[in-house]
């Protein structure tokens, strides 16, 4: 298996994009300690204190449980803690090889269109996954970014979960790179049944860290660059 060589590296923690701070997490981020700081970056979006902030993280391995989470879906509770939160969706899992993008966003200079908003959050990790030659795509009735696998079978790669406060946008995508996929048989993941969960590194990509959050900066740029008003 070839492994894709990482790109030119993206701006330090700090720095900007498309008038967007860019935080990288070098070590793994506690659940709870991560929506703590969503929700004080979250108000001070609001009063105008501080811009919009993308922060790639990997969290430690737990369920999350969105509004939506049926008690039936949680399969094996005991496997791992499990965190209530007031994100759309239903459960889900982060951990270690999933690269985490939460993304505070100011509404407000967006449209005030959560659902186009969600959009913007699909096409950015449709972009970011085609360049390593993969065909992300939306289903219709499923939320989150599907593959087609070779046997024909479609299977998720990634997961959107937002919510949204006074017009500022916080939570956002879960994308499978190289995670343990077996963790995922302890929910019912996003409610749906039936279908099974990838990763880059299961379709044959032996992608980086550092080459996945390149990509996504890219990508994010492409998406949003042009959205604020």
């Amino acid at each position: 298996m070839d492994t894709i060589p990482a790109p030119p590296p993206i701006p330090k923690p700090g720095t900007t994009c498309v008038d967007v701070e860019w935080r990288i997490a070098e070590a793994p981020v506690g659940y709870a300690d991560a929506l703590l700081q969503m929700e004080a970056r979250v108000t001070a979006i609001h009063d105008g204190s501080a811009g919009e902030l993308v922060w790639l993280l990997e969290h430690p391995p737990i369920y999350t449980a969105g509004v939506s989470a049926a008690p039936d879906e949680l399969l094996a509770p005991a496997r791992f803690p499990v965190h209530r939160t007031g994100r759309g969706g239903r459960y889900t899992y982060h951990g270690p090889g999933q690269r985490v993008g939460y993304a505070m966003m100011d509404l407000r200079r967006r449209g005030q269109d959560v659902r186009a908003y969600v959009h913007g959050l699909e096409d950015w990790v449709i972009g970011a996954l085609g360049e390593f030659g993969v065909t992300g795509e939306r289903r219709t009735g499923r939320i989150g970014i599907w593959v087609v696998l070779p046997n024909g079978e479609e299977a998720k790669i990634a997961a959107i979960g937002v919510r949204v406060r006074r017009w500022i946008a916080f939570h956002g995508i879960a994308l499978n790179v190289a995670p343990d996929l077996s963790h995922f048989e302890g929910i019912v993941p996003c409610g749906l049944a039936g279908y099974g969960v990838t990763s880059l590194e299961a379709l044959g990509v032996a992608a980086s860290m550092d080459a996945v959050d390149a990509a996504l900066k890219r990508a994010f740029e492409c998406v949003f660059a042009q959205t604020i008003r």
